[in-house]
């Protein structure tokens, strides 16, 4: 599998990701660090002449000497991690549903362990259900394993749900940082328009209503006598 970075120079100082710079780093250092990340794509990326598993494992046949035992087992692990049945791994992308496709490139993501995980639009093209079932499985691998996330999403959901500090792009640029909270407060054009929609207001209530939940204090508990 070829991988290959396409890096545009940024107008002044410099891009580190994981300590290394971007415009000093060499073809052998680059796979390195291309090793140390997982990469979600937003329609799934999964090779269509290869089942799930095959899929899933082909990071480790192509990184890592493992035997083909050991590769179908790891596989099998991710994929019940990403919430798929065992019989999922001997499908092929094309029988998978929106859904399953999203959880199957989430397990590939995942294969090599990465310290760093993009993740590509990963709710897009789902229906309500099917996003917060995978909204609730990105929060939930996130502090299971310590996993640093790069999201781009317009889901405000899963934003508010996982998301520490936000950047806000319009026009060809940052417009806002910081978190979900502080970007609600700024007067920025662009900012207003991104939590003044209708899925904007939508996403704050399910927020407010889901605090309320977690913070509403339990009934009175019965003592023995």
């Amino acid at each position: 599998m070829r991988e290959m970075i396409l890096l545009q120079r940024p107008d002044s100082g410099s891009i580190r990701v994981l300590g290394v710079d971007l415009g000093k780093v060499g073809d052998d250092d680059a796979r390195a660090l291309r090793r140390r990340w997982g990469v979600m794509f937003q329609h799934g990326g999964l090779f269509g002449s290869l089942t799930v598993k095959e899929n899933v494992g082909l990071p480790l046949r192509e990184h890592t000497g493992l035997a083909d035992g050991l590769i179908d087992e790891i596989a099998a692990w991710k994929l019940a991690m990403a919430g798929l049945a065992p019989a999922v791994g001997a499908q092929y992308p094309s029988e998978l549903s929106g859904g399953m496709m999203k959880r199957a490139s989430l397990a590939r993501a995942l294969a090599l362990d990465p310290e760093l995980l993009f993740l590509d639009e990963p709710t897009a093209g789902l229906d309500p259900e099917g996003a917060s079932g995978v909204d609730e499985l990105v929060l939930k691998l996130r502090d299971l394993f310590g996993l640093t996330l790069v999201i781009i999403t317009h889901d405000l959901d899963l934003l508010w749900q996982v998301a520490d500090r936000v950047a806000v792009l319009a026009e060809g640029k940052v417009q806002g940082v910081g978190s979900m909270s502080e970007l609600s407060a700024m007067g920025h054009p662009a900012i207003r328009q991104f939590f003044d929609g209708p899925r904007g207001r939508a996403a704050l209530e399910q927020k407010n209503q889901q605090a309320k939940a977690r913070t509403r204090p339990r009934g009175p508990s019965s003592k023995p006598k």
